[in-house]
Order: structure tokens, then C-alpha cells, then sequence
């Protein structure tokens, strides 16, 4: 039975978490336990998007129709990161604005989106993850 294809997501996202809240800390000059989540360098989501668009190329070749649907999906997850996710944090921040201490309002994250090296640094995580998996468990 062949699990590589449920692995690798799994273990690029227990990977790359901890390497973004290390990064995000040294940038925070401390622990930021209150950076994760959604956000952040690298890009969780582009990183297992991309890990298994990856291990399909290996495995089944670049021609292969799964691939394409990986592909096809990595691009949505991207697009999402970077465009929407970023308009939600941009409304976040204008009402937390506009309600600023009101009673009631409780404070909404504004860090939701990435920028496009956050997203670029996901890439290159799950290429690399994609990689490891794939030479851990063959062409089983």
C-alpha cells in the first residue's frame, strides 16, 4: 500500500511550522506565539500544495492529468494567499479601526495574507519536501 501521497502533506505541514514560527520569533526578536497561524514565511499552504504537485511530477511525470489537477490547485491556494487573504486582513484592520476600544469588539487578526516571497519561500519548501518524500519512499 502506498501512502506517500498522504505523508507528504502531513509531514511538509509539521515541517514547515516549525520552521516559520522560528523564523517569525528571530524576526520578532522573541516567541511569536501570537504569528501562528495564517501568515508568515514560508507559506504553509504553498508549501503542501507544491510538495504533492511535486511528488506527482516524480512519480507519475509531468504529462500525467494528475499533475495538472495539482498544479491547477497550487495556483488556486496561491492566488487565495496572496490576493483575498489579504483584503480580509486589510477589512480586519479597518474595523478594528473604526471600533477601536468599543465594548464588545474583540481585536481581528490582521495578519492573514502572504506576500509573494512568503509564497515563493512555500514553493521551495514543498519542492524540496516533494523531493524527500519521494527518495524516502521510492517508486513504490
Amino acid at each position: 500500500m502506498d501512502i506517500s501521497y498522504l505523508i507528504t502533506p502531513v509531514l511538509t505541514w509539521l515541517v514547515v511550522g516549525p520552521i516559520k514560527f522560528l523564523i517569525n520569533s528571530a524576526r520578532q526578536r522573541r516567541w511569536a506565539f501570537n504569528l501562528v497561524g495564517n501568515g508568515g514565511f514560508p507559506s504553509n499552504h504553498s508549501s503542501v500544495v507544491t510538495s504533492m504537485a511535486t511528488l506527482i511530477a516524480l512519480r507519475e511525470g509531468m504529462g500525467s492529468p494528475a499533475f495538472g489537477v495539482a498544479v491547477t490547485l497550487a495556483f488556486i491556494v496561491m492566488i487565495d494567499a496572496n490576493s483575498l487573504r489579504q483584503h480580509v486582513g486589510r477589512q480586519a484592520a479597518a474595523i478594528n479601526r473604526l471600533a477601536g476600544n468599543a465594548a464588545g469588539h474583540t481585536h481581528l487578526r490582521e495578519r492573514m495574507g502572504h506576500t509573494l516571497v512568503e509564497i515563493c519561500g512555500g514553493i521551495g519548501t514543498g519542492i524540496g519536501m516533494g523531493f524527500v518524500v519521494f527518495h524516502l519512499f521510492g517508486r513504490m
